[in-house]
């Protein structure tokens, strides 16, 4: 770290501690705790990813800097409860990233690619030892994004064999599930039992997720660019039926459908 830096970080870690003085800080920032600022910290996480996506560069300093004010937030609340402080969390990761990295840092004999997965592999087990988390499965944060979590704990039971063959054998599993769903609505929906509605969309879900990672996807980015492109189309709709002057509400579907299938051309340079 250069002067520079270390001079702007501990800036920064004096306007956290003048935020959270108990006289003289922001109302707002010291009533806060773990539980309402952790929130914060998983949406500027995403603001990072989505400048990123956007290959926004310009903007990524901003939205590093707001992802690194949590991480002193976090770690200020940590030492007035006399806890832990910043200085802790920048040594637990140094020195874990030094253990897991032997291959970096003093061991020439782990420099080729499947000696370096191994003790990366082996580094983090141990950890979990300590931890006292035990089983295939542990250490997969519950607080991970539904569809990420998913496709990491196959990828982590995969390591033990079980998993699909390929990607195909996925597909089959994904009709099965989508048989099961059908099977639940060929009743009246109003009657159909809503617990079993959710189980059932949800191991179509998880399916999904896991076909995204057989496919070497991940599927957060792949939903992610789904939503996007749903709203850019949206857009499209919206602006031709301004033409008209007509608002979504005024249209029919299948007006705003014949719209979709027009931009849905467009984007493929096709004649609309």
């Amino acid at each position: 770290m250069t002067a520079s830096a270390e001079a702007e970080l501990r800036r920064l870690l004096d306007i956290m501690a003048a935020l959270r003085h108990p006289e003289t800080g922001c109302p707002w920032d010291k009533v806060q705790d773990f539980a309402t600022i952790a929130p914060y910290t998983i949406e500027e996480a995403y603001e990072v990813a989505d400048a990123i996506a956007r290959r926004d560069l310009a903007a990524l300093p901003d939205e590093l800097g707001d992802l690194l004010f949590q991480v002193v937030y976090h770690a200020r609340m940590a030492e007035e409860a006399g806890r832990f402080g910043f200085a802790e969390i920048a040594r637990t990761i140094a020195d874990k990233m030094v253990r897991r990295h032997p291959h970096v840092f003093g061991d020439e004999a782990a420099r080729d690619a499947a000696a370096q997965t191994s003790a990366w592999e082996a580094q983090k087990h141990a950890e979990r030892a300590v931890r006292n988390e035990t089983g295939t499965l542990a250490g997969i944060a519950v607080g991970l994004p539904a569809l990420t979590r998913a496709a990491k704990l196959t990828s982590r039971a995969a390591r033990v064999g079980f998993d699909w063959p390929d990607a195909a054998a996925v597909l089959d599993k994904l009709e099965e599930e989508a048989a099961e769903l059908r099977a639940e609505l060929r009743a009246d929906l109003a009657d159909a039992d809503p617990a079993r509605l959710a189980d059932e969309v949800g191991d179509l879900l998880f399916v999904l997720a896991n076909l995204a990672r057989k496919l070497h996807l991940d599927p957060e980015t792949c939903l992610r660019q789904a939503n996007a492109k749903f709203s850019r189309r949206f857009g499209v709709i919206e602006q031709r039926l301004e033409i008209e002057g007509k608002t979504p509400a005024d249209a029919t579907l299948e007006e705003m459908e014949a719209h979709w299938q027009a931009a849905k051309r467009a984007e493929r340079g096709l004649t609309p």
